[in-house]
């Protein structure tokens, strides 16, 4: 193999997710350029690696079965490429035969002839049965369990979908299903700078649904893109979008004095967004974020637009209150963006929740503080689960006696988001990440 084939490139991704906790869609597109691999090798070293990350746990489920241990008790190299040919044989049309001699050519080359048989037996078991009959032999026999598996999600993380859904969950099958599935890129388009319309035209893409900076790109290295690298375009889903111009849209009590506050602005892409908007509305948006690095990048995201970076910590920003609008992005668990990020729902445990949740109850308390009366907080996260989203918000109104605003009203392009007050929007529903909303004035 060269060292530019894509399976080569696949296999380091997975590696470096391992052995380092790297996140693959950082990875992958810098290792493709450094390589020179690009078009069709692209799309295939994207399509493997992320796709074996995001599979992962099914994947280890059918090795463990076929190798007859743990997968645990494998070496950490031969796991990368047994998972790599396991999702080949299982996950897509490559045929049977490459997917095993590539993996075993692989093996072969870093660990040698007797590693290399072993791949090849594992690899060969795994290809004797399609998925849906390993999901018929391995799945758990419980209802809630099988989707999971099926869908190669963390039963935890699928119940905590199926109790957001209330009493729609029976849609859990086709939300699991749009979670599984290959997301489209999604581009915002700068206010004031380039229209959807124009960056549709320049990238080839498609004007999105919701909202109006939005276009959808079918896949690609969108930072490749001019209008990406010139700081036209940025890279946003587009809830993320539809969470910022919510703010902008709220009503207040009074005039908007512009003293709007980003309160978790890391990396940056909301805080840009809502740069641009304030530009337009003679606004001053000032973005707080912690982490030395992670506030570079929102000074880099929204440098020539009026906000103001502090590198503070939320809870305790020292900024001087009376804010008119504040928006709290709070950290979360992420589940609600899993498509995106592949590794990510094989990472997250249910005690990750507890402690998110008093972070988010102490952020949500401070911006409640910093707003002016009559102004609003709108809190948002990429999750759906019920502790960080509704359990949260209701946690402020009893503390603070904020009253809870429509926030339906504040996404007119989007329908079937729930019943209010809050608003959720859901990857299988909408195209979206699953971001939660709910405005708040105190």
């Amino acid at each position: 193999m060269a060292p530019n084939d894509p399976r080569i490139a696949a296999r380091d991704v997975l590696r470096a997710v391992r052995e380092r906790d790297a996140y693959a869609n950082l990875v992958l597109p810098k290792l493709l350029r450094e390589r020179g691999i690009s078009g069709r090798d692209a799309a295939l070293a994207t399509e493997l690696a992320y796709g074996a990350c995001r599979t992962q746990g099914q994947l280890d489920s059918v090795i463990s079965s076929c190798a007859g241990r743990p997968v645990a008790d494998i070496d950490g190299p031969l796991l990368d490429v047994l998972r790599l040919g396991a999702y080949q044989l299982l996950r897509t049309r490559i045929g049977a035969h490459a997917a095993v001699s590539t993996s075993v050519d692989l093996a072969r080359a870093e660990s040698g002839g007797g590693k290399a048989g072993f791949v090849n037996a594992v690899l060969r078991r795994v290809g004797e049965r399609s998925l849906d009959q390993w999901v018929g032999e391995l799945a758990p026999a419980d209802p809630l369990g099988r989707l999971a598996f099926q869908h190669a999600h963390p039963t935890w993380i699928a119940q905590s979908f199926a109790d957001a859904l209330g009493a729609r969950s029976a849609e859990l099958a086709e939300l699991l299903a749009a979670d599984d599935a290959r997301p489209l890129v999604h581009l915002v388009a700068r206010p004031g700078v380039i229209t959807a319309e124009e960056l549709a035209l320049a990238t080839g893409g498609v004007h999105g649904r919701y909202s109006p900076y939005a276009v959808y790109l079918d896949g690609g290295d969108p930072g490749r893109l001019d209008a990406v690298r010139d700081g036209l375009a940025g890279v946003q889903d587009e809830g993320s979008q539809l969470v910022a111009r919510a703010l902008t849209l709220a009503p207040v009590s009074g005039a908007d004095g512009g003293r709007w506050l980003d309160l978790c602005a890391g990396p940056g892409g909301k805080a840009a967004l809502l740069g641009a908007l304030a530009d337009i509305e003679g606004a001053v948006v000032d973005a707080v974020e912690p982490a030395e690095h992670r506030a570079e990048l929102v000074r880099k995201s929204t440098r020539d637009l009026p906000v103001r970076v502090h590198q503070v910590d939320g809870r305790a920003s020292g900024l001087t209150p009376g804010y008119d609008r504040v928006l709290v992005d709070a950290p979360c668990t992420g589940l609600g963006a899993l498509r995106r990020r592949p590794e990510a729902r094989w990472r997250r445990t249910p005690s990750d929740v507890g402690e998110l949740v008093r972070l988010q109850r102490e952020l949500l308390g401070a911006a409640l503080q910093l707003v002016r009366p009559g102004g609003v907080v709108l809190y948002s996260t990429c999750s759906p689960h019920l502790s960080e989203t509704v359990g949260v918000v209701a946690d402020a109104v009893r503390r603070f006696g904020a009253e809870q605003l429509d926030t339906r009203s504040l996404l007119p392009e989007v329908d079937d988001v729930g019943d209010g007050p809050s608003a959720q929007l859901w990857p299988h529903r909408h195209g979206t990440d699953a971001m939660f909303l709910a405005a708040l004035r105190h």
